[in-house]
């Protein structure tokens, strides 16, 4: 008893969970922070050089979130070594980043961004996946915030670059941040290893994992039943199975309402703040940076929160988070307005991620790739939708404030569906 007890608290198994942690994060960065989002900075120097107007923009954003969908709703027919399928995608996201400078013919830059959301998709849920349950493993579910700062840390990164770049040349950025990735990926690669005790779980170690995971199991990945009546009567095998696929259903249709209400914000803060503000002012480089920045924080303190909270609560306060940010851009387009406005939406913006995929975990346990791949494409279904709705209004009007309130109203409509699912499902 004595042995098994030191074991649960070995710190060398369990020093690396931050190690775990913090490769995930750079992993994110890479396939999420530039493999998808660069394109946001780059953007309005792609549309100053002619390479790009306004409709071509919102194709290109709308290819690389089909790429996410269609990688998303595959996730489930995988059949490799998460460990793998990171390392894959870090590679490829690295190509496609770099492929994106050498060229500017349209239609290899169309292919390129639907393959780099197929890419960023399978990588993210699989880093996922494989983070998550080293960190579970290890009974160290806090440095779950870190995992999902690493989008935020990309964001930020990139916008900051580009500004301090000034007017120079998208395809210059585009190359820049291929070889960053590359630097990245070289810096984590060992750590992605496919058996146990690169991870530091070697043979001494194992009933310490089993017992970790069991515990895990029984705390997070647990499917919610009903609650027992009073007479004491369990609820049958069907009842239970018929509420976790009712659970699981609703998560991914719920999730699809941020994916569509965040990403107009995502892809056109820029050229919207630009359009906006005073011709020469410097705030617009800036207001990408500090939706990263705020990531990265809402990240961090979303780990902190107590484990026992339920997700689906949480989701819908984040949802009101963006919905807010969003329709304080449309109602007070200043430099503090776009401010404050980008934070709120990218305090919560990874935050969602990381409920949502708890909420899976708990529900589907080691074995909750396929419902993340699914919520996930939910999600990339909004982010589709949203530039194809934006950019006509845009073109058609001259403003992207009828499309911003579309998005913030569902992001409030999904709020409401969460609050009452959690409700209901809760009795």
């Amino acid at each position: 008893m004595t042995d098994l007890a030191s074991r649960a608290v070995d710190p060398r198994v369990t020093t690396h969970a931050p190690r775990a942690a913090f490769a995930c994060m750079a992993v994110l960065a890479v396939v999420l922070g530039v493999g998808r989002f660069a394109f946001t900075p780059l953007l309005p120097l792609m549309l100053q050089n002619g390479t790009l107007d306004i409709r071509h923009g919102g194709w290109l954003a709308s290819l690389n979130y089909a790429g996410y969908f269609l990688g998303a709703i595959t996730c489930a027919a995988l059949r490799f070594a998460a460990a793998r399928v990171v390392k894959a995608g870090l590679v490829a996201t690295v190509v496609l980043v770099l492929a994106m400078g050498v060229t500017n013919q349209f239609w290899i830059w169309a292919a390129v961004r639907f393959a780099a959301g197929v890419v960023s998709a399978w990588t993210f849920v699989f880093a996922s996946q494989w983070g998550l349950r080293q960190l579970a493993e290890r009974g160290a579910n806090q440095w779950g915030g870190v995992i999902y700062a690493g989008p935020g840390i990309g964001i930020a990164t990139t916008g900051l670059l580009v500004g301090a770049a000034g007017a120079h040349d998208a395809s210059m950025g585009w190359l820049g941040f291929g070889i960053v990735s590359a630097l990245l990926t070289a810096c984590v690669w060992r750590t992605f290893a496919t058996t146990p005790a690169a991870m530091g779980t070697p043979a001494s170690h194992e009933a310490y994992a089993t017992r970790a995971t069991h515990a895990t199991h029984a705390t997070n990945a647990a499917p919610a039943v009903p609650a027992a009546p009073a007479s004491g009567m369990r609820p049958s095998r069907f009842e239970r199975s018929r509420v976790h696929r009712a659970d699981a259903a609703w998560l991914i249709v719920l999730y699809g309402a941020p994916g569509f209400g965040y990403i107009i914000t995502a892809t056109f803060l820029p050229v919207i703040a630009r359009a906006a503000l005073p011709v020469g002012s410097v705030w617009p480089d800036l207001f990408w940076p500090m939706f990263g920045v705020a990531l990265v924080v809402g990240a961090l303190a979303a780990g902190r929160l107590p484990a026992h909270w339920d997700n689906r609560t949480l989701l819908a306060g984040c949802y009101v988070l963006q919905a807010l940010g969003i329709g304080l851009g449309i109602i007070w387009p200043t430099a503090g307005g776009f401010a404050i406005g980008s934070m709120l939406i990218g305090l919560p913006f990874t935050a969602i991620t990381m409920f949502a995929m708890r909420e899976a975990r708990r529900l589907h346990g080691d074995d909750a790739a396929g419902l993340m791949g699914y919520a996930t494409a939910a999600y990339g279904l909004g982010q589709i939708v949203g530039p194809l709705v934006a950019a006509p209004i845009a073109a058609h009007t001259g403003s992207f404030s009828l499309a911003l309130w579309l998005a913030a109203g569902a992001l409030l409509a999904g709020a409401i569906g969460l609050i009452a699912v959690a409700n209901v499902r809760g009795r």
